[in-house]
């Protein structure tokens, strides 16, 4: 497995947490990675993503304000900080990288993927 998401975890409506991205082979720092996410019984959805150096960031509208993804590229990491979580983030999270490409929120245009890590948000 090339991406390692983690940082999952059940939390209350309201809190926060971090997800990270780590890749083993160390090929991720110049690429776009991003996050995605499937509720039980939904489809796969875009959360987030960003560009090879940092400099551009994708959002979808429902986590627009709350979550902030970043990346350090020495660490060959990816973060998703999720603030003012709520029941429907429910979901298991996934991070994909993407060659040669900034941002995109089109899921067949990343080339390849980690395992996922649950997050669970209780009202």
């Amino acid at each position: 497995v090339q991406l390692q998401a983690s940082g999952g975890g059940l939390v209350q409506a309201g809190d926060s947490l971090r997800l990270s991205c780590s890749d083993s082979k160390r090929t991720s720092s110049n690429n776009g990675v991003g996050w995605f996410r499937q509720a039980p019984g939904k489809e796969r959805e875009f959360v987030a993503s960003i560009s090879w150096n940092g400099g551009n960031t994708l959002y979808q509208d429902n986590v627009q304000g709350r979550f902030t993804i970043s990346r350090e590229r020495a660490k060959n990491t990816v973060y998703l900080q999720m603030d003012s979580l709520k029941p429907e983030d429910t979901a298991v999270y996934y991070c994909a990288g993407a060659y040669g490409i900034g941002c995109t929120l089109y899921a067949p245009m990343y080339d390849y993927w980690g395992q996922g890590t649950l997050v669970t948000v209780s009202s």
